[in-house]
């Protein structure tokens, strides 16, 4: 029997309150439209809700790009077969249907993320008077904003140009290829970058926003990852620079709104679980034995053998945004891709040696230093570095494409388009044919 009986209703209602792009976001059970935008309060209320968004239940983001990046190249495996939604993924190929919760439930939670978050940043200037309350709510804003478009281009060939009301009018939301989604993720944190930067972010909207996140920081490092990716590698390295490696950011957690890996994975042990110490990496590029990143994200329980562990180890474990790690490689891969072998390994290899005393988050391989002869093989290190520092993260999907890696070490190389989208938008792609 699927365990998940009890989320179908929230699916169903997904389905029906926000199912494609190009569908109205509001709550009919809530405030009006401009009830919800009315106010400083209210719209930092409405981007709060974006953080829950992102981070409750099944539906979540965390949950779905957590569960889908890890099934997706064999970092797990599914433990139950009833819960179909999950097993799809985790068998790959044509066997991920159009109508799989998980993976609609991504693209909705996505497009109406962005959808509040334009809804928000537009009536900003309008309605707040207080500038220095305005440019945080911005940047907190365009946080949340940003992840939902890189979730889009991580899992989907194409991402959706805009949510805003007035694409609606005009037959459906138009679609870019993903590597311009990574740019428009890339242009929406540079605006709030340049607004933080011209009026400082004021006490009186962090006192309205939890204070796990810390603006500045995440927007940096955001920047950083998705230049990356959009292959802008002196932007990714300019940005990353700018990153405090000291600072924690993370999405926190409380008694109604608990980690949701743990509660419904970890705690269970009834969706899916860590393959093996071998972190789904094949034999060339395993973890080491003596790698200590291995026992922070997998623990030895005795039954089941392995067991997940790191940032999914309790209902209130709270969960990084990124990783001081994250960001040393991204400036070792962005030194790299541009023959700079020399910063490219010692960037890797503050990582590879870094010690868990030496993390914000208690991170560290403690391994001795590496080498690499050639660019193929400094970039096969750093993705496996890439692989085992930021494991289980959601990213895994986007790296091995980036990467190269072989077609065998994934199941997919994109999703195809939720059957909600491509019913109500005739602008939806064609599928991708893996």
């Amino acid at each position: 029997m699927k365990r998940y009986i009890q989320y179908s209703t929230i699916a169903i209602a997904l389905l029906c309150t926000f199912a494609a792009c190009k569908k109205d976001y509001r709550d009919p059970s809530g405030p009006s439209s401009e009830g919800a935008y009315s106010s400083p309060t209210t719209l930092a209320n409405v981007a709060v809700g974006l953080q829950t968004w992102y981070t409750k239940n099944r539906e979540s983001l965390l949950y779905t790009t957590v569960t889908s990046g890890s099934l997706l190249v064999g970092e797990t495996f599914v433990t139950n077969p009833g819960n179909t939604d999950e097993a799809q993924i985790g068998a790959g190929g044509s066997k991920i249907l159009t109508t799989n919760v998980v993976v609609t439930g991504m693209w909705n939670v996505s497009n109406k993320i962005r959808y509040e978050a334009d809804s928000v940043l537009r009536r900003t200037a309008a309605i707040v008077e207080d500038k220095s309350f305005a440019s945080g709510l911005i940047a907190y804003t365009t946080i949340f904003k940003a992840l939902a478009i890189g979730v889009q281009a991580n899992f989907w060939e194409q991402v959706p140009e805009n949510t805003s009301s007035p694409i609606l009018q005009s037959g459906g939301v138009k679609f870019v290829p993903a590597k311009q989604g990574y740019i428009m993720a890339v242009a929406a944190l540079d605006n709030a970058i340049s607004t933080v930067t011209a009026t400082p972010i004021g006490s009186s909207v962090l006192a309205n926003i939890p204070d796990s996140v810390d603006i500045i920081n995440t927007l940096y490092a955001l920047k950083a990852r998705y230049a990356l990716c959009a292959g802008d590698y002196a932007g990714a390295i300019s940005a990353a620079d700018k990153v405090n490696l000291n600072v924690r950011s993370t999405l926190s957690f409380n008694p109604q709104v608990t980690n949701p890996i743990f509660t419904l994975v970890t705690a269970t042990n009834n969706i899916y679980n860590v393959v093996d110490s071998t972190m789904g990496l094949p034999v060339p590029i395993q973890p080491s034995l003596t790698d200590q990143r291995v026992p922070f994200y997998i623990s030895r329980p005795g039954k089941p053998k392995f067991n997940i562990n790191g940032f999914f180890r309790s209902n209130l474990s709270s969960v990084p945004i990124y990783l001081p790690g994250e960001i040393l490689l991204i400036k070792a891969e962005s030194y790299a891709r541009q023959h700079d072998l020399v910063n490219g390994l010692l960037y890797l290899n503050k990582v590879v040696t870094k010690k868990p005393s030496e993390d914000a988050f208690g991170i560290g391989a403690s391994l001795p230093p590496v080498a690499a002869a050639t660019e193929a093989e400094l970039l096969t290190l750093i993705y496996k570095h890439r692989r085992i520092e930021l494991f289980m993260n959601g990213q895994e999907l986007e790296d091995s494409r980036r990467f190269g890696r072989p077609v065998a070490e994934r199941k997919r190389n994109y999703f195809p388009y939720p059957f909600v989208e491509r019913n109500d938008n005739p602008n939806t792609p064609d599928d991708p044919a893996f």
